[in-house]
């Protein structure tokens, strides 16, 4: 099921939210990370190839509904997501999202996707991979701020890929914080609860923040961060939504995934637009420094971008002969005659076949 290989006709697989569970624990959770953080650092490695646009949002006083867009010209992705904090109280996701991917040389798609949990999956590989040239050297203590839905992949990305072995956790409601512990409990890390933002970040080399509510908050204040420290600002994710106080950015070198979308999604969003960034592909391939001096304060304002969420369907799609979770859905029309579509209508009205029949995959 290579990227480039044809549609079969009328048949797409599809990859449901059981299926993508099953997926993820046949190759294990950490495989899964290690691999989709080797996919995003092979991808960041040909940015220039990429469509890049900022992603395409509709705002409402609820939350935020986006469409994520790009293609390496052979094969186009999006993802549909939405972020409605505001859903929580009711029982619901704050953030739910499909993907597609379609190969561009005939627009057929060929991998339809659940993507709530592959998004907390990447956007998890892509903190770890940041931190993979960013973090101190050794680093093996991080703080999570805000212990809500994507707290535990943190932890388990860097586990995974920097060696993270202590976690200092903090949330303003307790009943998080020891969901987030009993869920980690048999996973190999010393587990430190914590009852302030302040007791978190003691002694922490990596500070991630991951919080949900849709306002200019402060998470971290100046004097919270000490020389030296590696932050991972992932909860800052739209206009109008930040989380560290802005004294923290001017002591920092920030680097962002696509510098036109988090101006206006990121914590760069307090600063001016002429504020020198880094972006993150450039010290990937060696064009740019990350982490260079000791007392360093490096900043990764990640807001998410579709260039993840394709190498993360494409990880997805290379996994799919492995593991046999799939089903293949009649998505595509498919007429005798590519010009007779109503008459392939009517054949189906009186009986007749319309198209191809779909066939099963492993469950």
């Amino acid at each position: 099921m290579s990227p480039t290989e044809p549609a079969k006709l009328n048949v797409v697989p599809f990859v449901s939210v059981d299926h993508m569970m099953k997926i993820v624990l046949e190759i294990g959770v950490e495989e899964v990370l290690t691999g989709l953080t080797e996919y995003l650092e092979a991808d960041f490695r040909r940015w220039e190839i990429f469509d890049k646009t900022p992603r395409i949002a509709s705002h409402s006083a609820e939350g935020v509904i986006e469409l994520m867009p790009t293609s390496d010209g052979e094969v186009y992705g999006f993802k549909y997501v939405n972020g409605h904090p505001v859903n929580m109280a009711q029982g619901l996701q704050t953030v739910t999202a499909f993907g597609v991917l379609a190969e561009v040389v005939s627009g057929y798609p060929v991998l339809f996707s659940e993507m709530t949990i592959l998004t907390a999956l990447r956007t998890a590989a892509m903190s770890a991979l940041a931190a993979k040239y960013l973090a101190p050297e050794n680093a093996k203590s991080m703080a999570i701020i805000g212990n809500g839905a994507q707290s535990e992949f943190q932890a388990l990305a860097f586990k995974a890929v920097l060696g993270v072995d202590t976690l200092r956790l903090y949330d303003i409601d307790p009943a998080a914080t020891e969901k987030c512990a009993a869920n980690l409990a048999d996973s190999g890390f010393n587990i430190v609860r914590c009852t302030s933002p302040e007791e978190a970040v003691e002694g922490a080399a990596i500070i991630t923040t991951v919080t949900a509510d849709k306002q200019y908050a402060t998470i971290l204040t100046d004097n919270m961060v000490g020389a030296g420290v590696h932050i991972n600002a992932i909860g800052g994710d739209c206009p109008g939504k930040t989380e560290l106080h802005k004294d923290i950015l001017l002591r920092s070198d920030i680097f962002v995934e696509y510098p036109q979308q988090t101006r206006i999604e990121g914590e760069i969003q307090q600063l001016p637009d002429d504020h020198p960034v880094t972006e993150l592909w450039q010290v990937i391939r060696g064009e740019a420094p990350g982490r260079t001096a000791e007392g360093q304060i490096t900043l990764f304002d990640s807001v998410g971008f579709a260039i993840e969420d394709f190498s993360a369907l494409r990880y997805l799609r290379d996994q799919l002969e492995r593991t046999g979770h799939y089903v293949e859905l009649d998505m595509i029309a498919d007429p005798d005659d590519p010009r007779d579509l109503y008459g392939m209508v009517l054949r189906a009205a009186s009986g007749g076949a319309a198209s191809g029949g779909a066939a099963s995959g492993g469950d």
